[in-house]
C-alpha cells in the first residue's frame, strides 16, 4: 500500500483526532459486524447499548433512547427528521442560530423543510429573541448548538428549550464536538439542565473513538417511532437509523472508550486542552492579535490574508470562520509543544514576510 495515514502534528483545524488506544483495539476486533441488523450481530448491539447508557450518563439521562452514528451530520438530519415526521403542519420549518452546523442546511434540503437561520448575539451564541420571532405555528424544531464550530461557544440552551415548549415545538442540541468537554464546566446544556428532547454527541471528536462513532440521544424512546420503517429481509423487524449498514468498530470503539475515560480521563483531557487553548491565546495575544476568548478549547483570532497562506504553505493545517478567523482548536492530540512550534512559525513568518497582524 502506497498511502500513509495523515499525520496530526501540525492539524490544527480539525475536530477529529487520534483514537484512544482502547477505541483502536476495539475498533480492530469488531471491523466485521454490522449493527444495523441487531438480532443477527447481538454482541455488537449489546455494546451499542453500554455505548448508550454511556452517553445518557455524560448528558443527564438515567433511561437515554439513541444509536451510534456516522457522526454529527447523520445525527442532526436524523433530529430534523424525527421533528418533520412529528409535525402536525405540512410545511414544517427549523428555526437554527447563524452558528448552527451546516449539516442542518443539508438535513432541509434533504427533507424539504424550511430552515429559518437567526442572527447572533454579539458574543457569537443564539439570541434568544431573534430565534422567537423566527418561530411560528409551523416550527417543528429549535435548534441550539453547545460548542460551536468556528467560536467555541454554548447556547442558553434552557431558554431555547423553553422557547420550544412556548411554540409547541421539540428541541435539539447540537453538543457534537462540546458533549465530552462540557459536563466539566458550569454551562447548562443537557438534559438534566433543560426540557431537551433530541442531543448529537460525537465520541468520535473529543471523544476519542475511532471514526466513525457519532451519537444520537433522546429523552424518550417513541421519538424513534417516527423514523422507524420495516426490514422484512433481516432478523430485526424495524429500523430507525439512516443509514442501514453500520459500523461495529465505531460502535464498540465507542462503547470502550468511554468505559475506559469516563469521567476522570475525560476531565484530565478537558483540562490540558482548555489549558493550551488559554496559552496559545495568551501568546497570540502578547503579539499584538485581538484573539476571541476561548471559553472551549477553540481560538480564533482575525490574521491577515498573507499570514494565513503563509502557515498554510509551513504545513499547517488551519481552517477560518465564515467571518474570516482563523482557528485553532485545542483537540487532544494538540500538545504545548505543537503551538509552541505555532507560535514561533507566527513570530518568523512574519518577521522575514513583515506580515501585519
Amino acid at each position: 500500500m502506497r498511502g500513509q495515514p495523515q499525520e496530526f502534528d501540525r492539524v490544527l483545524s480539525s475536530m477529529c483526532t487520534e483514537p484512544h488506544p482502547v477505541a483502536r483495539e476495539a475498533a480492530e476486533r469488531f471491523l466485521a459486524t454490522n449493527p444495523g441488523d441487531p438480532a443477527t450481530y447481538q454482541s455488537v448491539a449489546e455494546l451499542e447499548d453500554e455505548a448508550i447508557a454511556g452517553l445518557g450518563e455524560i448528558v443527564g439521562l438515567d433511561d437515554p433512547a439513541g444509536y451510534i452514528a456516522s457522526g454529527g451530520t447523520e445525527a442532526n438530519i436524523q433530529a430534523v427528521r424525527i421533528a418533520r415526521n412529528r409535525a402536525v403542519s405540512s410545511t414544517p420549518n427549523v428555526v437554527v442560530p447563524e452558528s448552527a452546523h451546516f449539516s442542518f442546511q443539508k438535513a432541509a434540503d434533504v427533507l424539504s423543510v424550511e430552515l429559518r437561520v437567526a442572527p447572533l448575539t454579539d458574543d457569537w451564541t443564539a439570541d434568544v429573541g431573534a430565534m422567537r420571532r423566527f418561530c411560528d405555528e409551523d416550527t417543528a424544531l429549535v435548534v441550539g448548538v453547545a460548542g460551536t464550530t468556528e467560536y467555541g461557544r454554548v447556547d442558553p440552551i434552557p431558554e431555547l428549550a423553553d422557547l420550544a415548549n412556548d411554540v409547541g415545538a421539540l428541541c435539539h442540541v447540537d453538543a457534537a464536538w462540546g458533549g465530552f468537554i462540557l459536563p466539566f464546566t458550569d454551562h447548562e446544556w443537557h438534559f438534566g439542565h433543560a426540557d431537551v428532547d433530541t442531543m448529537t454527541i460525537d465520541p468520535h471528536k473529543m471523544g476519542a473513538a475511532a471514526i466513525p462513532a457519532g451519537g444520537l440521544v433522546a429523552r424518550d424512546g417513541e421519538l424513534f417511532d417516527a423514523l422507524a420503517v420495516d426490514t422484512p429481509y433481516l432478523e430485526s423487524a424495524k429500523q430507525a437509523t439512516l443509514t442501514g449498514t453500520r459500523s461495529g468498530a465505531g460502535v464498540a470503539s465507542a462503547a470502550a472508550v468511554m468505559a475506559e475515560c469516563w469521567p476522570d480521563g475525560y476531565r484530565e483531557q478537558y483540562e490540558r486542552a482548555q489549558g493550551n487553548a488559554e496559552w496559545v491565546a495568551d501568546a497570540l495575544a502578547e503579539r499584538g492579535f485581538d484573539v476571541v476568548e476561548p471559553e472551549l478549547p477553540l481560538v480564533a483570532v482575525p490574521v491577515s490574508e498573507e499570514l494565513f497562506a503563509s502557515l498554510r504553505e509551513a504545513g499547517w493545517r488551519v481552517s477560518r470562520t465564515a467571518d474570516g478567523k482563523l482557528r485553532v482548536v485545542c483537540m487532544p492530540h494538540v500538545t504545548r509543544e505543537i503551538l509552541d512550534s505555532f507560535v514561533a512559525d507566527v513570530d518568523r513568518l512574519q518577521a522575514t514576510a513583515n506580515i501585519n497582524t
